[in-house]
């Protein structure tokens, strides 16, 4: 399972600086650690997330997340699964009701992302690192929404410049600025 996704990232052309450092450090907790795809591992938990657009690319969907007490982009563990693809699809789903194909196959970017201490079911769960793994979706804002009440709050599109402000989780804040960038560099981002 570890060498389908190290060869997946090893393959990434990473976009920018905090990409490259990100992806050396995600290789070296493939080649260290045997157990990267679960949440066994104490320091860090492969995630997988969705950026999802809008036919008109104007908008994204964002859910609001009881953890971090803020919106932030779909996405959730791996728990397993070496596919982070279909780990990225499973939880659009579960977190918005909507069953999407991305607009690529390909990996739209690469993150390490803190997590602060906090209890889960009960549980309490050490800080630690998510080596997130992003793909690009794209969906009618018009179809129905679905959230999970046990880990959101709601659920809602918002134009794409408002992805920085201080109701977006810390950590979203600049990833959302390096896909604003990428889609415009890519020309993938319809500006209004």
């Amino acid at each position: 399972m570890e060498n389908n996704l190290r060869e997946m990232i090893e393959k990434y052309v990473p976009f920018n600086e905090q990409e490259e450092r990100d992806k050396e450090v995600i290789l070296e907790a493939i080649n260290t650690f045997k157990d990267v795809l679960t949440r066994n591992n104490k320091f860090m938990h492969f995630s997988s997330s969705s950026i999802i657009l809008n036919k008109e690319r104007t908008k994204t969907l964002v859910v609001y997340h009881k953890i971090y007490n803020s919106w932030v982009y779909p996405g959730g563990h791996a728990d397993g699964e070496s596919n982070l693809l279909a780990v990225a699809k499973r939880e659009v789903w579960e977190e918005t009701g909507l069953k999407l194909e991305p607009v690529s196959n390909d990996i739209f970017g690469i993150q390490a992302c803190p997590v602060k201490g906090h209890v889960k079911n009960g549980k309490y769960i050490s800080a630690h690192t998510h080596y997130d793994v992003v793909y690009l979706f794209e969906a009618d804002e018009n179809e129905k929404l679905s959230f999970r009440e046990d880990e959101s709050k709601g659920i809602k599109w918002i134009p794409l410049e408002e992805t920085t402000s201080e109701e977006m989780a810390d950590f979203s804040r600049p990833i959302f600025e390096k896909v604003i960038k990428k889609l415009e560099k890519e020309r993938l981002f319809i500006k209004s």
